[in-house]
């Protein structure tokens, strides 16, 4: 590579060895394969499948539960090792930490029944959240959840849940009071755990694919008279957005690790070409123009990397903050994007093309700036909770 690991000053002797194993699963994956997975936009099922035998998938569950005992500090490594080699973390990212949910705000019972289950292959990779009509002002959601005796019948709808044909159990967000009758607009939203497999085979479940760059695999779903048991609510009825809110940490420290890498890929293959290809006489490369874009962006992934850092330490020690994990999503989403056009600007329309593989990860490096969180909406709760300025919404 063109450049040094970005984190081999953070690493330990276990996470260089990670970051070793992973180098070497993900290399075997190059720019052809994942083409391929594009054009025909199939899901890289070969990958996934190698990526879970080795146990990457499920490093984060605790051993006690049959799980890789893994720290966040790990999981990142991954990642950003992945997208480093040009792979599509995204796919598999929810897999390793949607747990947390029963892991954190689930009873005794939940977790000795579900995460040995998870531990042992059953796939936990999508959470409905998002709906039309609220879009990221979650607590409007209206997919509501009755209770009837030892059930929940839920009734609504979702978009932009990703991976749902590739998952077996599903997160989902409900509504357990309307939004009407709640004195606090957070109030009455709770979390469900559902059994895809037993709503696809009811008809409970419908799912519209929804065609999307990038290979996110979304859909649009729509839940009629789903049933799911009572002893499947994650944490207290009512008190979900809490439950959702200490899984959205991890998130962003785990896509910053994603954006961090997919940067690197950038990085390391705009200064190889700038140090191959001579035009008008001279390397590409010895031009500021070409350069300092570069230096630029790499500049801002070594930034991002710190707070990234700073934000996996403090979730580790249980802190709920969310001022780290959301500010190392933004700067990394930014970095990346920077380093995806400083590399599109030094392959000129090379760049366009399949063979180098600038174009498939710079659709994914733009996607970032607007999900899992929007930057607008980080710089906005920075701007009030953190500066103590005027609620904009």
């Amino acid at each position: 590579m063109a450049t040094d690991w970005l984190a081999d000053d953070q690493l330990n002797e276990d996470q260089d060895a990670i970051r070793d194993a992973v180098s070497d699963l993900a290399q075997k994956y190059g720019n052809d394969y994942w083409n391929e997975v594009g054009r025909e936009g199939r899901y890289p099922d070969e990958w996934v499948k190698e990526l879970s035998d080795a146990g990457w998938l499920t490093m984060l569950i605790p051993e006690e539960y049959g799980g890789g005992g893994a720290s966040i500090n790990e999981s990142c490594v991954v990642l950003e090792t992945l997208n480093r080699w040009g792979n599509n973390a995204n796919a598999i990212h929810a897999q390793m930490y949607q747990m947390g949910a029963v892991l954190r705000h689930g009873s005794d019972e939940q977790k000795q029944k579900w995460l040995p289950q998870i531990a042992d292959g059953l796939r936990l990779q999508s959470f409905g959240v998002t709906e039309p009509d609220a879009g990221t002002d979650t607590t409007r959601i209206r997919t509501f959840a009755e209770r009837q005796g030892d059930h929940y019948v839920v009734n609504g709808g979702k978009i932009f849940t990703s991976r749902f044909q590739r998952t077996d159990l599903m997160l989902l967000l409900v509504r357990t009071t309307r939004y009407e009758d709640v004195a606090k607009k957070t109030d009455g939203i709770s979390v469900l755990l559902v059994d895809t497999r037993e709503a696809r085979e009811n008809g409970q479940i419908d799912a519209r694919p929804i065609p999307i760059l990038g290979g996110h695999h979304t859909n649009q779903l729509t839940f009629t008279n789903l049933k799911v048991p009572v002893e499947n609510l994650i944490g207290e009825e009512g008190e979900g957005f809490k439950v959702i809110l200490s899984g959205m940490n991890s998130e962003r420290i785990s896509a910053a690790s994603e954006y961090i890498g997919s940067g690197l890929y950038f990085i390391d293959r705009a200064v190889q070409y700038s140090k191959e290809r001579e035009v008008f006489g001279r390397l590409i490369g010895s031009n500021q123009g070409i350069q300092f874009p570069i230096a630029q962006a790499y500049t801002q992934l070594k930034a991002a990397s710190v707070m990234r850092w700073q934000a996996a330490k403090l979730f580790a020690e249980g802190s709920r903050d969310g001022f780290y994990a959301n500010t190392c999503k933004l700067l990394s989403a930014d970095a990346q994007w920077a380093a995806g056009n400083a590399a599109m600007d030094t392959f000129g329309g090379m760049g366009l093309t399949e063979e180098f593989g600038i174009a498939r990860k710079f659709q994914g490096a733009r996607g970032a700036l607007i999900a899992p969180i929007s930057r607008n909406l980080i710089l906005a709760g920075i701007a009030q909770r953190d500066l103590g300025m005027p609620r904009s919404y």
